[in-house]
């Protein structure tokens, strides 16, 4: 995709993303994609964006992590003719699992995908999500999978929360974030 092509894509999401101050909490700006879902127009957009990116990291398999990268990643699937493999929360698929912990601000959580009927072997994963903010879920996902035989080829989100660490936690794998700010590109 050309260079101006891309800004442009990326400045008609972030037109669409709806702004919240102190949601979840005080002085956290939250960034809602439900308007960029709701609409056709942006959520091509958004499709294709994502699909491009995990073209480039060439996915053989996307993995859609719970619960909107379930919409973003089954759509990118669908667009690139591939398989959606959900990354379920713990509790939410019927045994057997596998399951990968991984530690929250204040506890634990984890991340399932079924134990039968699939194989991850050989596999070229990208995982697809909507936001990054602290990495703990997208690491959690990769171990998740590399304990099942697939190699994770990137990760590809909508959005990152600065300041967070994510980034720096997925820097030995390729991240691509759509709709990046200028002073990270």
């Amino acid at each position: 995709m050309s260079e101006n092509k891309y800004r442009d894509a990326q400045h008609a999401l972030a037109e669409k993303i709806r702004l919240v101050e102190d949601f979840p909490t005080n002085g956290v700006l939250f960034e809602d994609l439900t308007p960029v879902l709701a609409d056709a127009d942006a959520f091509q957009l958004m499709v294709d964006e994502l699909a491009d990116a995990c073209t480039r990291l060439g996915a053989t398999l996307i993995g859609g992590l719970d619960a909107r990268g379930f919409l973003l990643g089954s759509a990118v699937a669908y667009k690139m003719g591939l398989g959606i493999l959900a990354i379920r929360k713990k509790g939410k698929l019927p045994p057997p699992v596998h399951s990968q912990e991984y530690s929250l601000e204040y506890g634990t959580a984890a991340l399932e995908i079924p134990a039968t009927g699939m194989g991850l072997e050989g596999q070229q994963v990208v995982l697809v999500d909507d936001v990054l903010a602290t990495g703990g879920t997208l690491v959690a996902a990769r171990n998740l999978i590399e304990k099942c035989g697939g190699e994770v080829a990137g990760n590809v989100v909508v959005l990152e929360v600065a300041g967070l660490g994510g980034r720096e936690r997925l820097d030995d794998l390729p991240l691509v974030v759509v709709n990046e700010p200028a002073e990270q590109e």
